[in-house]
């Protein structure tokens, strides 16, 4: 399984979004601070989840940032988060 597949599987256990997308950018970190030749370090998501509702931008990272705790320390460098309750 790849940390993108984690992170997708995390992230929707926890926040059953209405959308997600999960992508790996790690390719366009080369040779910068974190990056790792075998790549899975840097990462942008998309997710709109009810579950926000009343969630402010720094609270709603926060709780996406303490689910993936421990991919933080496992070599997850980056992760550029669009958070939001919008509903589709």
């Amino acid at each position: 399984m790849t940390r993108q597949d984690l992170i997708t599987r995390i992230l929707t256990e926890h926040f059953s979004p209405s959308y997600l997308e999960v992508r790996d950018v790690s390719h366009t970190h080369a040779g910068h601070a974190g990056a790792r030749p075998e790549g899975q370090t840097h990462y942008e998501v998309v997710i709109r989840s009810v579950q926000f509702l009343g969630m402010n931008k720094v609270k709603s990272h926060q709780a996406i940032y303490a689910l993936l705790a421990e991919e933080f320390k496992t070599g997850l460098h980056a992760l550029a988060i669009d958070a939001s309750a919008m509903v589709d």
